[in-house]
Order: C-alpha cells, then sequence, then structure tokens
C-alpha cells in the first residue's frame, strides 16, 4: 500500500519538481532529455538575440553549463521555462557587451531571417508559424525594426507562450510593464505591417 502511495504521488508530482530534483542529482539521462526538448527553442531564442547562428549554438551549451552550475538554485516551485530563458538572456546579453556591438544588441533577428538556417521545430507555434510563411521577410524586418524590449516581450508572450508573470520573471520587469511592452510592440507591428494606417 505504502509503495502504491509513494509511486502515485511521483506520478502526480509537478514536472517542475521533477525537473528540480533530476538536476540536484545531475540525472544525466533525464538532463539529456531536457537538453533535446528545449534545444530548439532555446536556439531561436537566441539567434533573435545574436542575429548569428554560430554564437546562438555556442550559447545554448553555455546556458546548460549554467544550468548545471547553479542547479541547486532551482527549487521547482515555478516553471521551468521562464528560469532557463533568464539564462539564456544574461548569458547572450554579457555576450554582446563584451563584443561592444551596439548594434547586434539591437537587432535579435535580420531581415534576411532565411539564411539563418535554422532547424526545423517539431511543432510550431502560430506566431512562428505566421513568420514562416510568404510574408517571412516581411515580419522578420518589421520585428527587427522594432526597440528589443518590446521585440523580445512579443518573442515571449506568442512565439514562446509564456504568461506575463513568466516574462516579467526573464525581463526583470514589473507585469504592468510587460503587458505595455506587449501592447506597444504589437500597435508598432501592425504599422510597420501596414494594419495601422487603417486604424488611424
Amino acid at each position: 500500500m505504502v509503495a502504491v502511495a509513494t509511486a502515485f504521488s511521483r506520478v502526480a508530482e509537478p514536472e517542475s519538481q521533477c525537473i528540480a530534483r533530476a538536476l540536484r542529482r545531475r540525472d544525466s539521462e533525464f538532463i539529456g532529455r531536457m537538453v533535446s526538448r528545449y534545444h530548439y527553442r532555446l536556439l531561436r531564442y537566441l539567434v533573435y538575440w545574436t542575429s548569428r547562428r554560430e554564437q546562438a549554438e555556442d550559447l545554448v551549451q553555455e546556458t546548460w553549463l549554467r544550468v548545471l552550475e547553479h542547479a541547486g538554485q532551482y527549487n521547482g516551485r515555478l516553471r521551468f521555462e521562464p528560469w532557463l530563458f533568464s539564462i539564456a538572456r544574461n548569458l547572450a546579453i554579457d555576450h554582446l557587451r563584451k563584443q561592444q556591438t551596439a548594434t547586434a544588441r539591437h537587432r535579435m533577428c535580420r531581415e534576411d531571417e532565411a539564411g539563418l538556417n535554422l532547424p526545423a521545430p517539431d511543432f510550431e507555434s502560430p506566431f512562428f508559424a505566421a513568420a514562416r510563411s510568404e510574408d517571412a521577410k516581411r515580419i522578420a524586418a518589421a520585428l527587427g525594426a522594432l526597440e528589443p524590449i518590446y521585440r523580445e516581450a512579443l518573442l515571449l508572450r506568442f512565439q514562446e507562450e509564456l504568461s506575463l508573470a513568466e516574462i516579467a520573471q526573464v525581463a526583470g520587469a514589473p507585469i504592468s510593464t510587460v503587458s505595455s511592452r506587449i501592447h506597444r510592440g504589437l500597435s508598432m507591428l501592425e504599422a510597420s505591417l501596414g494594419g495601422g494606417a487603417d486604424a488611424a
């Protein structure tokens, strides 16, 4: 009876707590599955930050090294994704600062997005599917023209499908600020794509 109850409690255990436990134990098999699961999402996010596939690949590796180094800091009370993206974001910003390339810091994606050679995802959010449609270049250019704070808010909300609270955690900003950035970013994106003229 006790064994059944223990097994049931593990099945019912939230995924975030399973991840935290596996990280603390340095469970290589579980961590390997996590690396595979989040590889594309991390790579895509970091390509938008660096505009370079090679740099993004390096930062993905650095992100997982940092995850292992600070595994004890993740307690599993909140979802894993915001914590993971926070680490990736900080590494990307540090990388860009070291390079002292202000222009790169203000471009998470380029107009020639097709040249970034992103791997095919297992599944696509509606936002990213639209970006890969026939209007891909227009959408990429419009996103690239946005200020970084607005672009990041849109990407995390509609591409990575994080909640407002989770985006606030990643960006280190209040929820009200994140909500404002998303609203403003959508308005600017709509205007850039030609939708703002009719609404005016």
